[in-house]
């Protein structure tokens, strides 16, 4: 055996599993996509002929071993048997965000050196065009290969092709190109580059993380025994195909357990796919839950009195015993009588709703979740656990054992990864899934992963004594401390603040200050719901956000939270003494938020600095001016005067209070 190989002689690549999957599985369901209202299903050896034809089609088209592909668009099996083909021509897939605007494609594209580019559609089409107009385009792409023919008859077509028409040439140069198609094949190895995905950017420009395909496979396979995943489940691929989860999830643990990947028809459509899937397997980042439960409220405040009532009650039962139930701990008769009557009325109807009805593991992860929001669906039966993770790690640092769910930590170290603490409270890791480099980036990978392959996550926590579960505070950059010594961990307090169904985003202000304060996003659904049910009749997002009952109503929450958050003597610093309601959500085109919705601090700090002055000044109102992009990329401007709220704080006597009790 040689390093290239695998240490328990599998199959080194991700075409060399499809190649197995084909024979072992060939009959079972590898892909299925929704198109215009019907699903459409292929076999493992049906998929194996398509990716082929597509990688024999490349290979006409000219693409070399070391070219990148970058794939954009929505998730549908015909981009995934793209990435494959192009890994099977010893290429490297690079999938971007399908709702990136044209300069952020720019950079990508011109980093990664694309030659080859596969598009989704017209729009997408567009965007690259627009990028190769650039002043300072990258010259590299020679190719553009399109999957949806809608809209593309009068192009120039003289360098870009249907991906159906691509497939037809590969098939008729079966016999010419074939054997050097499997020389390829045959040549690539375990520490080849399988995948290169770019991180989200919160603080700079995104890097290329190189994976390997030791990183995605070693990962998949321990990752798949861990919650004993097998050929049968079924998952959503929803999530951006730019992002490591969907990699990992729907590439790497599906082509090694050989499970089902379901694409759904498109945004609009995702939740009624989801319940017509019905999952097994399945992911989604806390903002899917907070939606979700929010929607879930809004429908219960609509609901007539006694539904509501019997709403209510059966959850004070499930949020007593379903997490212990859920769990096989010992119940009394009578509160598992009761929860077997909530589940005939409440949770069972609810869970098919969501089209949760057969999760038998579900993960969050991204950022840290909400604990409310957490205990909501675990007590409704749903096996939903925590994993920690970044896409420098193949996705997996921690998991959380069955038996061992608590939303405080997010479980113990995954299959073949070791942890360790630094001194300032930072955590390494070190594991089969650790990427190979950042690309043409030397002075970042050097900064990121030391000569051991010991990788700075950039996150602040501790080990509980005891479990041995791993607890994250918050951004290692984000933890700081208030100008009295107190702890400052804004991303705990902000968790808080979004289980409220009214509040969509938070951000927390308070390092090096006195005192913390707080910029809100209303949630637009559920604050319009209130709104149109109360008669109150508003033109705009702005008009509704500064209404003197929805401050009335946020400030509430606010009050709740400053409570919970001064029942922590490490935290209690952090509670919120003045807050305003912003005036425009915070959007990823205006670069306040990155594309998985991550918020990015600085950018927030630097473009409503206005804002934060008038928070720490005693003003009761502040006048400002924002720049904003129009959804046709247009730039305008919206001007406002913000009312700013002082929130009641809790001091030392409750801190006392709770320790005694």
């Amino acid at each position: 055996m040689t390093d290239r190989q695998s240490p328990a002689g599998e199959a080194e690549s991700i075409p060399a599993l499809l190649a197995r999957n084909a024979a072992r599985l060939g009959g079972r369901p590898a892909y299925r996509e929704k198109e215009f209202g019907v699903w459409q299903s292929w076999t493992w050896a049906e998929a194996a002929e398509e990716v082929r034809a597509i990688a024999l089609g490349f290979l006409v088209l000219g693409l070399k071993p070391g070219d990148h592909v970058a794939v954009i668009g929505r998730n549908r099996p015909a981009h995934y048997w793209s990435m494959i083909a192009a890994q099977m021509c010893g290429a490297v897939p690079v999938p971007l965000y399908q709702d990136a605007v044209a300069e952020e494609m720019a950079y990508v594209l011109g980093h990664s050196g694309a030659r080859f580019v596969v598009c989704g559609d017209q729009e997408q089409v567009d965007k690259v065009l627009e990028v190769q107009s650039m002043p300072d385009a990258p010259k590299t792409i020679e190719q553009i290969v399109y999957t949806d023919k809608r809209g593309m008859r009068k192009y120039d077509h003289s360098h870009m092709n249907a991906l159906a028409d691509v497939q037809a040439e590969g098939c008729a140069a079966e016999t010419r190109l074939g054997p050097e198609l499997d020389a390829r094949i045959a040549g690539l190895g375990y520490d080849d580059t399988c995948v290169m995905l770019y991180t989200s950017g919160t603080t700079g420009k995104p890097k290329g993380v190189v994976l390997s395909y030791r990183n995605i496979i070693e990962t998949s396979k321990n990752t798949a025994d861990f919650d004993h995943l097998t050929e049968g489940e079924e998952v959503l691929a929803y999530l951006p195909m730019a992002w490591v989860g969907d990699f990992i999830f729907s590439m790497g643990q599906a082509i090694w357990s050989g499970f089902t990947v379901n694409c759904p028809e498109g945004a609009h459509t995702m939740m009624t796919d989801l319940r017509e899937i019905g999952p097994t397997y399945f992911f989604a980042p806390p903002r899917v839950f907070e939606g979700q439960l929010t929607n879930v409220m809004i429908r219960m405040e609509d609901a007539g009195r006694f539904k509501k009532w019997l709403f209510d009650h059966y959850m004070k039962v499930a949020r007593r015993v379903g997490p212990a139930i859920l769990d096989g701990e010992t119940v009394g008769f009578g509160d598992r009588l009761a929860y077997a009557l909530g589940n005939l009325f409440v949770y069972g109807p609810l869970k098919n709703t969501l089209g949760y009805s057969r999760i038998r593991v579900g993960y969050t992860a991204g950022e840290a979740i909400g604990p409310e929001i957490f205990d909501f669906y675990r007590s409704l039966g749903i096996n939903l656990k925590q994993l920690y993770g970044q896409t420098e790690a193949s996705v997996f640092i921690t998991q959380q054992p069955d038996g061992q769910v608590r939303s405080d930590t997010v479980g113990v170290p995954s299959p073949g990864v070791e942890l360790k603490i630094a001194e300032n409270g930072e955590v390494f890791y070190r594991s089969p899934g650790t990427f190979v480099e950042y690309y043409n980036n030397p002075d970042s990978t050097a900064s990121t992963k030391d000569a051991e392959g010991w990788v700075a996550t950039g996150d602040a926590g501790f080990f509980e004594e005891g479990t041995g579960h791993l607890r994250i505070i918050d951004r290692a950059k984000d933890v700081g401390k208030m100008a009295d010594g107190r702890m400052f961990a804004p991303k705990y307090v902000e968790n808080k603040l979004k289980f409220y169904p009214n509040i969509l985003e938070a951000v927390v202000i308070g390092n090096g200050r006195d005192f913390c304060t707080a910029m809100i996003n209303i949630d637009l659904g559920a604050v319009g719901n209130w709104a149109e049910r109360n008669n109150i009749a508003y033109a705009s997002y702005q008009e509704l956000a500064a209404h003197p009952q929805v401050y009335a109503t946020i400030k509430s929450h606010v009050e709740e939270v400053n409570r919970s958050v001064a029942e922590d003597p490490m935290l209690s610093g952090c509670q919120i003494h003045r807050f305003l309601v912003l005036h425009k959500e915070l959007d990823p085109d205006d670069g306040e938020m990155t594309r998985t919705r991550k918020v990015r601090r600085s950018v927030i700090n630097e473009k409503f600095a206005d804002l934060v002055s008038a928070l720490y000044d005693g003003s009761p109102t502040v006048y400002t001016e924002t720049e904003v992009t129009y959804e046709d990329g247009r730039k305008g401007h919206i001007k406002a005067t913000l009312q700013i709220e002082d929130a009641q704080v809790f001091g030392e006597a409750l801190q006392q209070k709770v320790a005694a009790e």
